[in-house]
């Protein structure tokens, strides 16, 4: 059918879709939020679905290979989609953006726009000069620390839920460990004003937000660049805003992170009851830290402490900053000073050189600590990193298959040990929505960050705080009974409006 003038008209004047694709870790999720956020500012609404959407973009990952594999996936799915809707504008952001830059156009020829992690508050922008120009490529090296829209809080961001939000505290990574892409990718640790973020939180507990992650690539080391600043030049007005009161009561003595004071502000604020963080380095662990945690009620009692590897010899390799012994001795310190404390944790199998011998000190040192849960990963080269030019160290794939479901059994034997153990037990669950298994049950998580499944009942209403008895158990949730709502949700519930 031909289309007439006032059809045309029709189809150039309705509002513009979009869709985010998002890879990665929670990062990479909020920075899809503001990305979401963004194209809503610039008059965008969500799509239904991909295949409806004007814009798809895609915002990457870049940590193991599989990560490179799913992108051009994807991007290869896409182009008969561009073919037919040859309006469509598809854009990749994010680290594998920054790492591949112009490998993706010549790949993948129909992307219009590439963009990279330093200047995510580009976005809409970028897609509007492709629009009128043709593909852009533009990828930053880094972040201006005066650049104050490269960071969250001057973004407007578009949660995907509303009683809990992410809260980005720092960008980059001074580390060098030898397997991870992050720094060249992210930059060089650049942290937030306390005072900002503070403000950025009381706007979200009046918002009805009740529960906050922290997000930083080491949030242990938060505020280390701020003090390092501060102690250079003469005390002003603004130093409480820039790194936290407490700080500045102690006299300003020494260059040190602020995260344990961040933890304790934030832990404070009217509203908030629940304050998660991720991921913290076991080499910076530090007592004030786990002092905390301990004293802010409103910290949750669950610990993300990435191991890697339990072989000093690889450890070493890494560069990781601690022995095996240390990291033990941390997480000994961690569960004796807060109670009920959960802990979870990352290894990686088949790093460059490990032998039968490493790998069987990482099996025990898994075995001692006894974690509620864990993220395994198959060592996988990045190019760039140290780790990847030892090529000739590589362990054999079959090989590191072995190792990893050797390693996944110990791992599920300590999950349902820790989850068996709960069981009579009453938790305090934040109701996160519908259960994925069944249609009749409800989802949430403990303070611990264990996940519940529970029958669905009057009340039960995502945002929700109950009492519940845990039932049962297995390797990855728990089971339990409703007791009692002890909190109703403090968000505005979204109304859906028809349209005429």
């Amino acid at each position: 059918m031909t289309a007439t003038p006032s059809d045309a008209t029709v189809r150039t004047d309705r509002t513009r879709t979009y869709a985010v694709r998002t890879y990665g870790c929670q990062m990479n999720v909020h920075d899809s939020e503001r990305i979401a956020g963004l194209l809503e500012a610039d008059g965008m609404v969500e799509a239904g679905s991909e295949a409806e959407a004007d814009v798809i973009v895609l915002n990457t990952c870049c940590i193991r290979e599989n990560a490179d594999n799913k992108l051009y996936g994807a991007l290869g799915n896409l182009k008969s989609l561009k073919n037919e809707r040859p309006d469509l504008q598809v854009a990749v952001a994010g680290c594998l953006a920054q790492k591949d830059r112009e490998i993706i156009q010549q790949r993948a020829a129909h992307v219009d726009v590439v963009f990279g992690t330093h200047n995510v508050h580009r976005a809409a922008e970028l897609l509007a000069q492709a629009r009128q120009h043709g593909p852009v490529m533009e990828i930053l090296e880094e972040t201006a620390r005066a650049d104050a829209d490269a960071f969250p809080s001057a973004l407007p961001t578009k949660r995907d839920v509303d009683h809990s939000a992410w809260v980005t505290i720092q960008i980059g990574c001074d580390n060098s460990c030898a397997f991870c892409i992050v720094p060249a990718v992210r930059g060089p640790e650049i942290s937030r004003p306390f005072g900002e973020l503070l403000v950025e939180v009381e706007g979200l507990a009046a918002d009805g937000v009740t529960e906050v992650t922290l997000l930083g690539q080491n949030v242990n080391s938060y505020g280390r660049d701020l003090t390092t600043r501060l102690r250079s030049i003469v005390a002003g007005s603004a130093d409480a805003f820039e790194a936290g009161g407490r700080w500045v009561l102690e006299g300003r003595r020494r260059p040190r992170p602020l995260f344990a004071d961040l933890l304790c502000e934030i832990g404070a604020v009217e509203g908030i009851r629940r304050v998660r963080y991720t991921s913290p380095h076991p080499k910076d662990l530090r007592p004030e830290t786990i002092l905390a945690m301990a004293e802010t009620p409103s910290v949750c009692e669950h610990l993300h402490l990435p191991l890697q590897s339990g072989s000093d010899r690889v450890l070493a390799a890494m560069h990781r900053g601690y022995t095996a012994e240390r990291y033990l001795e941390r997480l000994a310190a961690a569960r004796a000073g807060i109670d009920d404390l959960a802990v979870s944790t990352d290894v990686i199998v088949g790093f460059p050189g490990e032998t039968e011998a490493d790998f069987e000190a990482t099996l025990e040192v898994v075995a001692e600590a006894g974690y509620d849960s864990a993220f395994a990963f198959v060592f996988s080269p990045r190019p760039g990193t140290e780790a990847a030019d030892r090529e000739h160290e590589f362990v054999e794939h079959a090989v590191c298959v072995d190792r990893f479901e050797r390693l996944h059994r110990v791992l599920r034997r300590s999950s349902a040990h820790r989850h068996e153990a709960r069981i009579g037990r009453t938790e305090e669950v934040l109701v996160e929505g519908p259960s994925k298994r069944e249609s009749d049950q409800v989802t949430g998580r403990t303070r611990q960050n264990k996940l519940v499944h529970l029958p669905a009942g009057e009340g039960l209403r995502t945002g929700a705080y109950a009492d519940v008895r845990i039932t049962g158990a297995a390797s990855h949730y728990l089971f339990g009974e409703l007791l009692e709502i002890t909190a109703g949700p403090r968000h505005r519930r979204r109304i859906p409006v028809a349209s005429v």
